[in-house]
């Protein structure tokens, strides 16, 4: 009956990336094959435990500097675990798809980094809501992954189709290739950061709080609908 009950438990981990990649994939015109689509969600959900790793280390580094609590918080988020989050996600992709023959337009790289980012969200909601299942009851880790699909596993895939429009944008204008690399990153991990920060030390406080990053994040929906359009007209 055991066995049962964590299976459940996983399907329901994952069916938050997987209610996303199903919208996501949607809005391909010439979908991927399916194939590369696990292959990269696997490898997304794979990188997971490095990040893991590396986010310890760094929080142990921070914390041995005398800083005030905000400060701490606030460069733990944006360095310690969305820089090293958004880094590794674009290396999944960098050395997972750019030279298979599968990848052939620049919008693709938008899914791909959608894709990778929607198994990093993945693993990491397994790894919740196991640990979350020992001490409390279903009904709030039922309103748990809720409140993750329509923030943390959506804001996945966000920053990192934000991340893939600027990649995909560099391969168009390679005059300004450094410049838009970075810029995306930046931008992604900067989002990423503050969301995280937020979550942690404001939206904690409140419900209601906790509510109010589906505004941003349905701002930034809308810009990454626009940056398919505009990548595929191109």
């Amino acid at each position: 009956m055991a066995d049962v009950t964590y299976l459940l438990l996983l399907l329901f981990a994952l069916a938050p990336s997987f209610i996303w990649l199903a919208f996501f994939l949607q809005e391909d015109t010439y979908p991927e094959p399916n194939r590369m689509v696990l292959k990269v969600f696997l490898l997304g959900m794979l990188v997971t435990i490095p990040a893991i790793y590396l986010e310890i280390f760094l929080e142990g580094f921070l914390s041995s500097f005398s800083l005030p609590q905000i400060g701490y918080l606030l460069l733990y988020f944006l360095f310690g675990v969305a820089l090293v989050e958004e880094l590794l996600k674009y290396i999944v992709v960098r050395f997972g798809v750019f030279s298979n023959a599968a990848f052939d337009e620049p919008v693709d790289v938008m899914f791909y980094m959608i894709i990778a980012g929607l198994g990093f969200a993945a693993f990491e909601n397994i790894l919740l809501l196991f640990r979350l299942i020992q001490t409390y009851p279903a009904s709030d880790i039922f309103l748990v992954n809720i409140i993750r699909l329509t923030q943390a596993v959506f804001l996945h895939a966000l920053v990192s189709g934000l991340f893939g429009y600027f990649i995909a944008l560099s391969f168009l204008k390679k005059k300004y290739e450094g410049f838009l690399l970075f810029f995306g990153f930046f931008s992604a991990t900067v989002l990423h950061g503050l969301f995280n920060f937020y979550i942690f030390y404001i939206g904690g406080q409140n419900f209601l709080l906790l509510l109010l990053p589906v505004i941003p994040l349905a701002a930034l929906a809308v810009f990454i609908s626009f940056g398919f359009r505009q990548l595929k007209s191109l």
